[in-house]
């Protein structure tokens, strides 16, 4: 499935290859006894994921994951990647775009490789309808993003107050219903479902049933593309079912935590979380270097975390569709600058 096809919302997400904050874990082809089938996990953290969960749902099978990110650096072309492939039983991938790798996409690995199977790259934006990506982003292959204080993963608000020149009091007195309802931020969820199930069929793995039950455990996201264990989990399980395994019947959160929790999480917001019968918040979580307890910040706190780094930025640096389109937007401007009194 080709970029272009996806729809407009899960192309604006970066949902083929979302940039990842998660510390890298690769597992290498290692003789640990397991004589198995063997099996071959292509993707993101997500992907990475995947392979952990089919170690523990398939405890005879050997598993190696291959990260999107090193592509090119441990395969060299697609002739590579495939070469490495053809040694193993069973390969899932999730989609990556051209120019990760020289000699096409996972579209053109697909065509060439039968064995192949494909699994969603899960994004989805409903719970925290505020969290963007700003920076260089027109072509997948080639991002550079701009930092935030949980990695790169911004707030529209805070950044379209910041060009607006609010200060950080002023941008935290946005975060209220009546502004998220002007902004839509209560209107994400048709999109987002239909997105994603969309997104998934186009593949051959329809999500339809997944979602419903997903949405009845609560928010099932960390950030918009970072799912909780029990999303990789079914997926795992699934990709296995329908590759004539029988995976033990655990949960993989029971057994391996939570790689993701990890990493970034930002709060569902209040109101927002109002909506899904959910207790929501606003703090923020860095993602912790070693064993060091979190960074963590109030709203107000992110929000100047945020600022003194767009103060650093040049503007161009800074470039986001959608605060573009409010900033220029007279009836979106008008909610910011009616903050500054």
């Amino acid at each position: 499935m080709a970029i272009s096809d996806l729809p407009r919302r899960a192309r604006s997400a970066f949902s083929l290859s979302a940039p990842s904050w998660a510390r890298p874990w690769r597992a290498k082809a290692v003789d640990d006894g397991r004589k198995g089938p063997s099996i071959a996990v292509l993707g993101n953290c997500q992907g990475r994921g995947v392979a952990q969960a089919m170690r523990l749902f398939a405890p005879e099978s050997p598993v190696r994951y291959l990260s999107m990110g090193t592509l090119r650096r441990d395969h060299g072309t697609l002739d590579g990647l495939a070469a490495t492939l053809a040694g193993f039983d069973h390969v899932y991938s999730q989609a990556f775009p051209g120019g990760l790798l020289p000699g096409g996409d996972s579209g053109t690995l697909f065509a060439r490789e039968k064995r192949l199977k494909m699994f969603p790259t899960i994004v989805f934006s409903a719970f925290h309808p505020d969290m963007v990506y700003a920076g260089r982003t027109q072509n997948l292959a080639d991002q550079k993003l701009a930092a935030s204080p949980l990695g790169q993963y911004h707030s529209a608000i805070a950044l379209c107050a910041h060009r607006l020149g609010l200060t950080v009091a002023q941008t935290a007195s946005l975060f209220r219903e009546d502004v998220f309802q002007r902004l839509g931020y209560f209107d994400h969820w048709d999109p987002a479902v239909r997105e994603l199930v969309t997104s998934s069929a186009g593949i051959g793995f329809g999500l339809e049933r997944e979602v419903g039950r997903w949405s009845r455990r609560g928010a099932f996201m960390h950030v918009i593309n970072h799912p909780k264990a029990y999303v990789i989990g079914d997926i795992a399980r699934r990709l296995l079912a329908e590759s004539g395994f029988t995976p033990e019947p655990v949960a993989v959160e029971d057994y391996l935590g939570d790689e993701l929790v990890h990493d970034v999480v930002w709060p569902v917001y209040p109101p927002v979380a109002e909506q899904f019968g959910i207790t929501g918040s606003y703090l923020f979580k860095r993602k912790p270097r070693g064993a060091a307890f979190p960074v963590l910040y109030d709203l107000e706190g992110f929000i100047a975390a945020s600022f003194q780094l767009y103060d650093d930025a040049a503007p161009g640096d800074l470039a986001c569709p959608r605060v573009e389109t409010w900033a220029t937007s007279p009836w979106i401007a008008e909610i910011f600058l009616a903050a500054k009194g």
